[in-house]
Parts: C-alpha cells; sequence; structure tokens
C-alpha cells in the first residue's frame, strides 16, 4: 500500500491509536490497534465506515484532504460498534447529502447512538443488492454475528476488494512489525471466536468471489497470499486445532500447583510431545491464554482448589473457554488441594457443558504437594495425551 493507496481509486484514511492499551476494556494491546476507514473516489464517492471518537479529528482531516473539497455521496456502514461508527451522525451533519447506506438492524442501531434521523438519506440494503459508483459497482455481503448481527461485507467487483468489517482484523497499528498470525489469531478467538458457525457461512459466500484484495477494519491490508488467512478463519471457524502440542494453563497459590504443572511438561516432552506450552494464569495475559487452548490440540488445566471451588484465575480462564464456544479438544485435569480437594471435579464439570471435549484419564489429585505416585501418575495422563 503506496501513500494510503489501496488501488488507484481506493484509498485509505484509517488511524492508528497508539494509546490504545485496553481494546474493548478488556484485552492487552501492546502494540496499539488501527481503526480502518476507506474512500472510493469515483463519479460517485463513497466511504467505507468512520473511526473511533478518539481520533475524530485526525481522521477529518485525512478525509478531507482525500476529498479535495468535493462531497461524499454515500456512507457505507459495515459495523456498528463505536470504533467505527463514531462519527456517523459529526460526518452526516457535515455533508447532509450524503447517504447513508446500512443494514436494517444498523439503521435501528443508529437511531440507537445517536439522535438523529436519516428519514430518505437512509438506504437499507440486503445479500446481494449492488450500488453502482460509475466504474466501481459494490456488492453487499450479509455477515450477521461476525461478530454483531448488523454486520455486513462489501465487495469491489471492479477493483476486486473485499471490505471484511471485523473479519480478518487484527491487534496492533499498521506500522507495527509483527506475526499476523499471532495477533490476528488472539484478535479472532477473543472477539469472533464464539460465532465459528457464522464465520463458516460468510467463507461460503467469499468462495464465490475473485479477491484480490481484503481490507478489514482493524490491522493489516491484506494483498498477497490471501490463501494463507482464509485457512486460518476456516480452521479456527471449525475450532479446529492448528498445531499438534498441549497446552498446559495452571492457577498457582503457593506454588506446588506451579510445580505440578511444570513437571507434566517435562514429562510430556520427554515422552515426545511435539510442542509444550505452559501458561501461568495469574501472570499471563488471559486472551493469549485463550487463543493458545484453541491453537493446540490438548489442553492441561492444572488448579488449586480455593474456597471450596476452583482458583479464581482458573475458573475465569474456564468460564471465558465456554464464553468462547471452545470444543473438540483432549483435555487432562490436576487438581490440589490442601484438605479438600474438589476442584477437579469443578473443573470436569465444567467441561463437561462444553461441547466435545474428551477428558482423559486419571484425573489427577495432588494433596498440598507433588508426590512420587502422583508422577507417576502424570506418566500415565501422558502417555494418553500424546497417543
Amino acid at each position: 500500500m503506496k501513500e494510503n493507496k489501496i488501488t488507484d481509486s481506493i484509498i485509505y484514511i484509517g488511524v492508528d491509536d497508539k494509546e490504545m492499551d485496553l481494546f474493548e476494556n478488556q484485552y492487552i494491546t501492546p502494540n496499539g490497534v488501527s481503526y480502518n476507514s476507506y474512500v472510493i473516489l469515483d463519479d460517485k464517492i463513497a466511504i467505507l465506515d468512520t473511526v473511533d471518537d478518539r481520533k475524530t479529528d485526525e481522521w477529518f482531516k485525512k478525509l478531507e484532504e482525500v476529498l479535495k473539497e468535493k462531497e461524499p455521496n454515500y456512507l457505507i456502514v459495515s459495523h456498528m460498534e463505536p470504533d467505527h461508527s463514531a462519527n456517523i451522525e459529526k460526518l452526516a451533519n457535515k455533508y447532509p447529502n450524503m447517504k447513508v447506506i446500512a443494514t436494517l438492524q444498523a439503521h435501528k442501531m443508529i437511531s440507537q447512538f445517536f439522535e438523529m434521523n436519516l428519514g430518505d438519506r437512509a438506504i437499507t440494503v440486503s445479500e446481494g443488492n449492488t450500488i453502482n459508483l460509475g466504474k466501481h459497482e459494490l456488492q453487499f455481503i450479509m455477515a450477521p454475528m461476525v461478530h454483531w448481527p448488523e454486520v455486513m461485507f462489501t465487495y469491489d467487483k471492479t477493483d476486486k476488494v473485499l471490505f471484511s468489517a471485523d473479519g480478518f482484523g487484527k491487534f496492533g497499528t499498521l506500522d507495527t512489525d509483527e506475526d499476523w498470525d499471532c495477533e490476528a489469531r488472539r484478535y479472532y478467538f477473543n472477539i469472533v471466536g464464539k460465532y465459528g458457525a457464522n464465520v463458516q457461512a460468510v467463507l461460503k459466500k467469499a468462495a464465490n468471489l475473485d479477491i484480490k484484495t481484503i481490507c478489514p477494519l482493524h490491522g493489516s491490508i491484506l494483498d498477497k497470499n490471501l490463501e494463507h488467512y482464509i485457512n486460518k478463519y476456516d480452521i479456527w471457524s471449525k475450532y479446529e486445532p492448528e498445531d499438534e502440542g498441549v497446552f498446559i494453563a495452571y492457577a498457582s497459590i503457593h506454588g506446588n500447583t506451579e510445580k505440578a504443572a511444570k513437571k507434566m511438561a517435562e514429562i510430556l516432552k520427554q515422552k515426545g510431545a511435539k510442542k509444550v506450552v505452559l501458561a501461568d494464569l495469574a501472570r499471563s495475559d488471559m486472551a493469549e491464554a485463550i487463543e493458545d487452548a484453541f491453537r493446540y490440540s490438548k489442553l492441561v488445566v492444572a488448579s488449586s482448589t480455593y474456597n471450596m471451588g476452583i482458583f479464581t484465575w482458573m475458573e475465569h480462564f474456564l468460564l471465558s473457554l465456554k464464553a468462547k464456544n471452545y470444543q473438540n479438544r483432549t483435555v487432562g485435569i490436576i487438581e490440589n488441594g490442601f484438605w479438600g480437594p474438589v476442584g477437579g471435579k469443578l473443573m470436569e464439570e465444567m467441561f463437561t457443558n462444553m461441547k466435545d471435549i474428551s477428558i482423559c484419564e486419571p484425573l489427577i489429585t495432588i494433596k498440598s504437594a507433588m508426590k512420587q505416585e502422583n508422577i507417576v501418575e502424570m506418566e500415565k495422563l501422558a502417555d494418553e495425551l500424546i497417543k
């Protein structure tokens, strides 16, 4: 992308937010985030989405530099989450002849977010509807629950560009040099992950399109090796393991459960596990722990019992997995308790409420500190996990 040009007539006017530390006030963003917005310059001019109100002035400046005193004919609203829609009312007031194109549900949300009535300026579109800008013909593709119900994609038939709303997005600003897979995976499973079936539905629609460039609302513009990104989304949305390996997540109070988790990792490596990854849930980025639970084919959870329940960090982790629709995995369980170890049973119950989870035997119970008999049981559990 040179000088913010995606093609000769599609211009990027998004902005980077390097000060953003918590996306949606819950996900750590060490490299900030981008709010992507686009303009199509043609006989009629279309703007695709606005940006978060944190970056209103910067965005309007970029827009005005591209428009060069021309007035836009359309605003296309892909997604009504405030980091993309915050400036709809200001834009509509600035350009009173501009029409707003959105789904029916998005138009309802506009009236919820803003004190404005678009009247005959509102254009409602549905699956397969098109609009002609001159040289560019745009087709609208419904993508409900990816990840809000009003979402739609826009496909530019002329330049073969798919504007994919939050689909194919990632954390990190556009000038951040980092691995796409890692931050896109963390973004996907924490933001979109619950709605795999909906992602599959829109992927099937996209398979019928000739796509040269994918323009998401967050993160990199994708114009090379598109098969890689589409394949990742296909795997993720089917809840299939991406990599063979064991992810061990542990929640330890005084360090004894941590020692057991590390011993489990050592045994698995000795027995030839392809990949073993450890996470201390009390100190790890929870969103990254969720990402790794989905990434690997096997999961081991090790937790202390706490107040006759599951230790806080593990409970949060398991509730988050359930909320993200965790499924189709093999799981091993290690519990620890000083006088009444019940965490294992409770963790097992939480997994029974998830889809297609296979619990490996034995369920290992440690009483205060790991003993030799526990190590023997870990050997058996490792055999079950890697067979």
